[in-house]
């Protein structure tokens, strides 16, 4: 069988030389000194100021939203995972969606400021497959407008723009330690926030509002990452550069195999060093990719669906106002596998039925 994708485990003993840490210090939740660590280290990959772990990778857009939301208009992408409207809802905010561009798949920069009513309070962006959005127009689209600007950058980790870590970018930019992401904790997340003021509010919110062992400075939840997490991220980060390099040679071998089969890759915008989180292929129609994903999954390959449908059909969404470019895209979209041990003899099986369907639907 082969899945989507494959979570990444490191050595055993890897992971309980860092889990004995935690045995002895009997610490195993609330800020323990492996949480502290991770934080370090991602600080210092990364290249940020600032991180923040989190239990997931939706707590941070609600902490995000609750804080510089303000439970108004939020400009945001029908083209994402559930979890970036879902956050914008919970927070009783309102999303106002923007289509996407049709090759970049992120939120389309141009159509942003016909969007902006005297209600917006923030841009909600996602950094697709980690592809990055526009942040240069959109930084500047925020200032004129005197907007705030988070970036839902979940599947981002590691992607640099002008030699930058994408996470610079935005207000407030979230991210996913989810166990199907290129680095992972289990579950978990982080928040990166740009902004100097907003450090300390967030870092508030995210443990019940604590200002010392007895005093509150605001509302707060528990989005705290525990030891048990950060022992698993702590053990899995040495490896993200050999993953990294491994999930590279698996794209460009999907692009050899299906080259000439008429499908539409994902455009990487301009000056990014991208992660290779995901390889989607978008068909001419519907019904080429469901009959593709028919034939592999009746040979055991179980591609997705990411992301369908198109957010601003769903059901709790009051307004219904057209998205084509999102609502095309999302019907003719397939995530392939990709994952580090992901191999070319598997590769070549996928392309090969990829390739014979679409022969086949077009005679």
């Amino acid at each position: 069988m082969i899945p989507v994708t494959k979570t990444f485990l490191p050595p055993k003993a890897d992971f309980d030389s860092f889990l004995d840490r935690a045995w002895q210090e009997r610490w195993v939740t609330n800020r323990g000194q492996l949480t502290k660590e991770l934080e370090d280290k991602l600080t210092e990959l990364l290249g940020v100021d600032n991180v923040l772990c989190t239990t997931n990778g939706t707590l941070p857009l609600q902490l995000a939203l609750k804080l510089i939301g303000k439970k108004g208009e939020i400009i945001t992408t029908p083209f994402s995972y559930v979890a970036t409207l879902s956050s914008i809802v919970w927070e009783n905010c309102i999303p106002v969606f923007v289509d996407i561009h049709p090759e970049y798949l992120t939120i389309d920069e141009t159509k942003i400021e016909s969007a902006i009513t005297p209600q917006t309070t923030c841009i909600l962006a996602t950094h697709v497959y980690g592809n990055p959005c526009n942040v240069e127009a959109i930084s500047k689209l925020a200032c004129k407008h005197n907007l705030k600007v988070i970036y839902d950058a979940a599947h981002a980790f590691g992607v640099e723009v002008d030699n930058q870590s994408i996470f610079k970018h935005g207000d407030i930019a979230t991210c996913s330690f989810h166990a199907t992401k290129i680095f992972h904790t289990g579950e978990g997340g982080a928040l990166f926030a740009n902004d100097p003021e907003l450090v300390a509010p967030l870092f508030h919110f995210h443990n019940f509002g604590h200002n010392g062992p007895h005093n509150f400075h605001s509302v707060g939840i528990n989005a705290k990452m525990s030891e048990l997490q950060a022992a698993l991220g702590l053990a899995v980060l040495p490896y993200f550069r050999e993953i990294k390099e491994k999930r590279k040679l698996i794209c460009q071998l999907y692009l050899i195999e299906l080259a000439g089969s008429n499908c539409q890759f994902l455009k990487i915008r301009e000056n990014t060093n991208w992660n290779f989180s995901y390889f989607p292929i978008i068909f001419e129609t519907e019904e080429q990719l469901l009959k593709v994903e028919k034939s592999l999954n009746n040979q055991q390959i179980f591609p997705r669906r990411y992301f369908y449908p198109s957010l601003n059909t769903l059901s709790y969404i009051e307004t219904k106002i057209k998205m084509p470019i999102s609502e095309s895209i999302s019907k003719r979209i397939l995530c392939l596998p990709i994952y580090h041990d992901l191999s070319h003899e598997s590769i070549s099986k996928i392309s090969s039925i990829i390739k014979d369907q679409l022969i086949i639907n077009s005679k």
